[in-house]
């Protein structure tokens, strides 16, 4: 497939090393040369120097035969502009564009076949929100994953002395919780994979992966952790896009919200739309504010502002000074590693979107993708096609299906139906069945692509 991807930013690099090592042709278009220029050396993708939204360097970049764009730059104008040249001019068969701001995305209409042409649109802040919540719910969740439209979810938990399961064989919780269908698909420790079978033991620091129904979950996390009360308290450091549209969420779920900002115009116009919130003026990482605050009783302190080193050193006081759980919005990847010890949770903005981009980019009829492990495994949704006779999968038994390396079928669904694939499960795989696989290692994607692709004969 021939991407052009605009914008070589943090989520332009990120998409463009996702994609560049899977028989993809990319090029990227971009002003900042020296950034294109890194990019050019580390990966093996084309590069355009120049403005991503005018007709003359979209067409030196090759639009004319390109299959995809994906318009990330950091503006909102430019993305829509460059995929209305890209469908007028050139009538590129897919655009996905990066929209921030909330003054757009609140008109639908917009983005039109009839107005601005974009097949997709990403927003960042919509979908970090929205992982954020799910964290919140699910206390004592490192991760947590809809998918079939929130029929079934995928939880990583990191495993804490105390849990029922730690030092036990997996067998043993299938044994002791007959009446919860979940599969452990996945288990790292030390930051590489453990082989998965009934008889793994779970150890203490390792990070397992569940697939469940909803109602489950709370269960489940029990077995790898002590199970945390429900969160009632959070704090919030930073009132942009992404704090703003989290308190209005929170609250609307009945929690108890303080957000703290330091700009004094934006804060007060936080208190204005925001209905049950306390807005505080001030800096999150201020001790004397957060000691007033009683930061001591607050369940959960997150840090969403737009500078990493304030949400991390903000997140580690927090957590000082004795908040109950604290996360941290962090888009260096490198700062990841490094702060993993001293805060709970770290939250990659740009792993979050690229899922939601390799969702409309991947070959088949894939319905949902996450990203996980800083990008080296990954979790799908894909759904099947075709019959015996076209399609690899349908009509053949789990057991029967030759899955790449590193790749368990976790659940199946079907119409209104939830089939969780416990080990030796072998049910039969039925035409527009949601299958939901996790790898470990994401090399195999393609592999999973070809699996499920359809043969001629089909049609």
């Amino acid at each position: 497939m021939k991407i052009m991807i605009l914008g070589a930013g943090q989520v332009g690099r990120s998409v463009a090393e996702a994609l560049a090592h899977e028989d993809n042709d990319i090029t990227i278009v971009d002003t900042d040369a020296s950034a294109l220029r890194n990019l050019r050396e580390k990966l093996d993708v084309r590069v355009e120097i120049g403005q991503a939204s005018y007709p003359r360097v979209l067409e030196r970049a090759g639009i004319e035969d390109a299959d995809m764009v994906i318009a990330v730059t950091n503006s909102d104008e430019i993305n829509m502009i460059a995929c209305y040249v890209a469908f007028t001019l050139y009538r590129t068969p897919t655009k996905i564009a990066r929209i921030r701001s909330s003054h757009y995305l609140d008109h639908p209409r917009l983005f039109s076949s009839e107005a601005l042409p974009i097949d997709v649109l990403i927003s960042p802040e919509q979908l970090v929100t929205e992982y954020i919540f799910r964290l919140i719910s699910h206390p004592g969740a490192s991760q947590v994953l809809n998918f079939a439209g929130g029929k079934v979810q995928l939880v990583g938990v990191n495993a804490v002395a105390g849990g029922a399961l730690i030092g036990h064989r997996l067998s043993e919780m299938y044994d002791h919780m007959p009446g919860v269908k979940a599969r452990v698909v996945a288990v790292f420790r030390h930051d590489k994979p453990v082989p998965i079978n009934r008889e793994t033991v779970v150890e203490v620091d390792d990070e397992v992966f569940f697939i469940a129904h909803p109602k489950h979950i709370r269960a489940l996390i029990s077995e790898v952790r002590r199970l945390d009360k429900p969160y009632k308290r959070i704090m919030i450091a930073g009132g942009g896009n992404i704090g703003n549209r989290l308190a209005r969420q929170l609250e609307d779920a009945r929690y108890q919200v303080k957000i703290v900002e330091r700009n004094p115009e934006r804060a007060s116009k936080l208190a204005e739309r925001l209905d049950k919130t306390l807005v505080l003026e001030g800096d999150a990482a201020d001790e004397n504010l957060l000691i007033e605050e009683s930061i001591e009783n607050i369940d959960v302190f997150i840090a969403v502002t737009n500078d990493d080193e304030a949400n991390i050193l903000s997140s580690m006081l927090a957590k000082r000074l004795g908040a109950r759980r604290v996360m941290s919005l962090i888009n260096r990847m490198s700062y990841t590693a490094l702060v993993e010890s001293s805060i709970d949770l770290a939250i990659s903005p740009h792993q979050i979107t690229i899922g939601a981009l390799l969702t409309h980019i991947r070959r088949g009829d894939i319905v949902a993708v996450h990203s996980l492990r800083r990008g080296a495994a990954e979790a799908i949704e894909v759904i099947a096609h075709g019959d015996k006779k076209t399609s690899r999968v349908v009509g053949r038994r789990v057991s029967e299906v030759k899955l790449p390396p590193s790749t368990i079928i976790g659940a199946l669904v079907r119409d209104e139906e939830v089939l969780i694939m416990n080990e030796g499960d072998d049910v039969l795989i039925e035409p527009d069945d949601h299958v939901i696989m996790f790898l470990t290692d994401k090399r195999y994607i393609p592999a999973v692509e070809k699996l499920f692709q359809v043969g001629i004969h089909f049609f």
